[in-house]
């Protein structure tokens, strides 16, 4: 197949008889409806209470709002092909998948960078906090996250299609993702987009040992703090971010660098569940689980939700 819009792309279909396709329409619809409710009440919750108008919070807001952009971005089509029993996504689309996939990982990388810089200042720097955790610090933080997925996609997405596709129009994955198209290729042009995911992982090898180095220090101090209900208050603060860091980092980064050599179906599947999937849908329930300040307001918005006033 050659680069034009005219030309469809075939998606990966989890099953072939109609019966598991409505079992997989199930399943990824009631996956998707928990992760849209879970991020939405973290958002609506972290909006309307005032307590929670800090730094934290407001960046838990913005990854709330990426994890929602990220698996919008990949689930509903593939929900929606189940139900027709199609595999097709136009070229456009597929070009459309790539840029939004490429740029919430990013920016949710950048983030995720970013609120462990925030946990490194309130723990480490108490004193320091407010000055370098403004609001203005915080909106630029923010933005420059955003801003950082954005470039990362308009590079990926343009050097990947501007590749020419031969080989098939079948990607070997249920959404488009980089990896897959880049085997259709039929030129060593692909080791250019190789080059660039090479340079976009040692970027985000270096967020990952700045997190790393970051929370040595704050486990450091956690374990010089007195009191035992100031330390359960900074691990309960620290713990959920590191276990989402470790999640998306390990799946996203096995997804995107692993060797073709190890390359197969069914791995390339359970890889692109764990990092596209799974995460967006249980950040809400880990920030949640160890944070009382996040359940008090959860527990508020559902009793208006469910009990309004008259």
């Amino acid at each position: 197949m050659s680069n034009s819009s005219s030309h469809k792309f075939l998606l990966l279909a989890f099953a072939d008889r109609w019966e598991l396709q409505l079992l997989h329409f199930s399943l990824f619809l009631s996956i998707y409806l928990a992760a849209l409710l879970g991020n939405g009440l973290i958002i609506t919750a972290v909006a309307c209470d005032h307590r929670l108008h800090t730094p934290m919070y407001f960046f838990l807001l913005n990854l709330s709002l990426l994890d929602v952009g990220f698996i919008s971005t990949t689930v509903p089509k593939s929900i929606v092909n189940s139900l027709r029993n199609t595999r097709a996504n136009s070229y456009s689309g597929c070009a459309a998948q790539v840029f939004l996939v490429v740029f919430m990982v990013g920016g949710k990388y950048c983030l995720l960078t970013v609120m462990a810089y925030d946990h490194y200042v309130a723990i480490c720097r108490p004193l320091h906090y407010g000055t370098l955790m403004s609001s203005r610090a915080c909106v630029k933080m923010a933005a420059a996250a955003w801003a950082c997925g954005f470039l990362n996609a308009v590079l990926h997405t343009g050097n990947t299609f501007s590749i020419p596709l031969c080989k098939s129009n079948e990607v070997e994955q249920f959404f488009c993702e980089i990896p897959q198209i880049l085997k259709l290729s039929c030129s060593y042009s692909y080791l250019r987009e190789i080059g660039l995911l090479v340079v976009s992982a040692s970027l985000a090898y270096g967020c990952l040992v700045f997190i790393v180095v970051a929370y040595v220090q704050i486990f450091r101090a956690v374990l010089r703090i007195p009191s035992e209900q100031g330390r359960h208050k900074a691990f309960s603060m620290c713990l959920p971010h590191l276990a989402v860091v470790s999640l998306f980092s390990s799946t996203a980064a096995f997804a995107y660098l692993k060797p073709p050599s190890v390359s197969f179906t069914a791995l390339d599947l359970a890889v692109a569940v764990l990092y596209a999937v799974v995460p967006p849908t249980l950040n809400p329930l880990i920030y949640s689980m160890r944070n009382k300040e996040i359940k008090d307001a959860l527990r508020k918005l559902i009793q208006l939700l469910l009990l309004p006033q008259k």
